[in-house]
């Protein structure tokens, strides 16, 4: 029997028209040197319209790739809706990479136009000779002479136009065609590429809607929010945030290139934040910046932390100190990204052990997201909270393959296809789930320590040592041992002035994790090396010990 029910597709174009109607008089407020330039939802609706205007008449008509190589700010969210929305497909491209990954990323998604913040232009002009399919840049403010002469040099380069003079002339409304197949791609996004090339990921009209549909709900956002936006937009979709303001109203603050935790201290107390999206890095600051200024940021109620495992000592001092609640969430590019979201439940007594058990989980798989944990036998593993296995997913924005434009060689094929397993994606984390579906990880699979035919949880010991006072941070690797196989690394980096050696951090572990897991090898460097998002880049650890950089104290 089918339904009665209209089938109409779920598109960017409704969440824009609703977002910028209905909430009209909401804000997207852009850090500047000067404080916080406004722009309301109403105007991001024209803004928008005068954008798809000016690339149809720049050649966009149909499904092709419109890049951009910005910050947070008002006109990338600007281009985060109008480019889907005229049935286009936005590639937003990590600022952070490497040259040879930059340009990799960007040639495989095969942009025809890119949009270019001002303060990113000389360096994006230093890549652009190499990304041959690239025929119009559209540069975000002023630029000196010298840099647009140089966004003017290749030969491939039509034209280089400034982003208020190329949008002024345009109507103020377009035609969103309504024609669209709901899985049609909106948008795409590369992975940080530990391992290889980056891999493409994307993310259709259909996916995206119910992603930020899932975390607007599940996190209880209101027109009332006005929500911190430090995670980029690059990085897997800002974790669903632009797309959820548009069905909520909460105003985005955008920090732009304003990342420093001074910053965005000031951001909290001017614009009164009531929530935010980061990674540990910078909360971790953030957190060391109030202890020090004591600025006023009682507005703040949630600050979302993913990419990486937040230690349950900063979240236990944002909510001490602050009131400040600190949400974990887990998720990967390849899950578009929010996966679950640790908010424990209501029978949980706040402030009990069993409370902080499940803040410090990965949290409940959200509505929608279905999982399983394969053993190292490849059985299934129970959800009893204590059988471990790699972790699996599926679900309606949990993607299925990852691009591929005829360039890979037939070994990148299959190394792609092995990250999928008849119809789940295989994430790489290491785990357990409760029978009420909250995800506990305690590694990585590659980032596993195996010693002795056992197996020692990186990020356990990482959080252990970081609860240490005068910790900042702390990375564990396994490095090689001829009678354990591997034995753990701890890197350490210590807060200033701190007479704490690395005898006191491992008798610090003593009584909180068993002997036989305890660091014989210890480091304390200046700081620990992280991915172009963020994340601890255990790799370089690993290379950095194997080459001799590091002083390491054996200490038994």
């Amino acid at each position: 029997m089918k339904s009665t029910m209209q089938t109409t597709p779920l598109l960017i174009s409704s969440l824009l028209r609703f977002g910028t109607t209905a909430h009209a008089d909401s804000e997207v407020v852009t850090w500047t040197e000067d404080g916080g330039r406004r722009t309301t939802y109403r105007e991001v609706g024209a803004q928008s319209a005068q954008l798809a205007n000016a690339l149809r008449g720049l050649g966009i008509t149909g499904d092709q790739r419109v890049g951009t190589f910005m910050w947070n700010n008002a006109e990338h969210l600007v281009t985060y809706l109008a480019v889907p929305s005229m049935g286009a497909v936005l590639h937003a491209i990590n600022i952070r990479l490497f040259p040879e990954q930059l340009v990799y990323v960007a040639r495989h998604g095969g942009a025809q136009v890119i949009i270019v913040d001002s303060s990113l232009a000389e360096p994006f002009s230093r890549v652009l000779q190499a990304l041959p399919d690239v025929r119009h840049v559209i540069v975000n403010g002023p630029v000196p002479q010298e840099v647009r002469a140089a966004l003017e040099a290749p030969d491939h380069v039509e034209q280089v136009h400034d982003w208020s003079e190329l949008l002024a002339d345009q109507p103020t409304t377009f035609d969103w065609p309504q024609d669209i197949d709901e899985n049609d791609a909106s948008s795409m996004c590369y992975t940080s590429g530990t391992t290889g090339n980056p891999k493409g990921v994307v993310y259709s009209h259909r996916s995206n809607y119910l992603h930020a549909t899932g975390v607007s709900a599940t996190l209880g956002f209101s027109e009332a929010d006005r929500l911190l936006i430090v995670v980029p937009l690059f990085h897997a979709n800002a974790w669903g945030y632009p797309y959820a303001a548009m069905i909520t109203g909460s105003t985005l603050i955008m920090p732009d290139r304003f990342l420093q935790p001074a910053p965005l201290a000031q951001m909290i107390e001017q614009e009164k934040i009531t929530g935010g999206a980061g990674v540990p890095t910078i909360w971790n600051g953030l957190l060391q910046h109030l202890d020090a200024e004591k600025p006023d940021v009682s507005s703040c109620r949630m600050l979302m932390v993913g990419g990486a495992a937040a230690p349950p000592s900063l979240m236990k001092a944002f909510h001490d100190r602050y009131g400040i609640d600190i949400v974990h969430g887990w998720g990967m590019t390849e899950t578009s990204p929010v996966g679950s979201l640790a908010l424990p439940p209501t029978r949980v007594e706040p402030g009990s052990d069993e409370y902080w058990r499940f803040k410090a989980s990965q949290g409940r798989l959200l509505c929608g997201v279905d999982g399983r944990l394969i053993g190292p036998d490849g059985s299934e593993q129970p959800w009893d909270g204590e059988s471990v296995g790699e972790l699996e997913v599926r679900g309606p924005w949990i993607t299925s393959s990852y691009y591929a434009n005829g360039s890979e060689s037939e070994d990148e094929i299959a190394e792609m296809a092995a990250k999928f397993d008849d119809g789940w994606l295989r994430t790489g984390d290491v785990g357990s789930l409760t029978e009420d579906a909250f995800l506990v990880l305690t590694d990585r699979a590659k980032d596993v320590i195996k010693s002795g035919g056992e197996w020692i949880s990186s990020v356990d010991l990482e959080n252990q040592i970081m609860s240490h006072p005068d910790v900042v941070e702390a990375s564990v690797v396994g490095v090689p041992d001829e009678k354990w196989d591997e034995r753990p690394l701890a890197t350490v980096v210590l807060k200033e002035g701190s007479g704490v050696t690395c005898s006191d951090l491992r008798k610090h572990l003593e009584d909180k994790v068993a002997r036989w897991q305890l660091p014989e090898h210890w480091a304390l460097i200046d700081e620990v090396p992280k991915t172009s998002v963020g994340k601890f880049d255990k790799k370089v650890l690993r290379q950095r010990y194997a080459d001799g950089e590091l002083e390491v104290q054996d200490i038994r």
